[in-house]
């Protein structure tokens, strides 16, 4: 019972702040012709990202295909 209470309250008094659109901000910067594939329009954290999905993409790749490699050679 106390539970639902504090739970309502919480919803319910929780302060409804204005947040300001920047949709359109984001629109210009991904619809500029600068060069860049949308994927690494946002910065560097995209750059970032980018990179580290790429760094785990080609070592899950080596790790499976060493495996296999493993799994295909006979054993002693």
């Amino acid at each position: 019972q106390a539970l639902r209470q504090i739970s309502q309250r919480t919803i319910s008094t929780a302060s409804r702040r204005q947040v300001e659109n920047r949709v359109p901000e984001h629109q210009k910067l991904f619809q500029e012709d600068n060069g860049l594939p949308v994927h690494l329009k946002g910065g560097a954290k995209d750059a970032l990202l980018y990179r580290a999905t790429m760094c785990l993409t080609v070592f899950g790749t080596v790790y499976a295909l060493y495996y296999l490699a493993v799994a295909s050679m006979p054993k002693k």
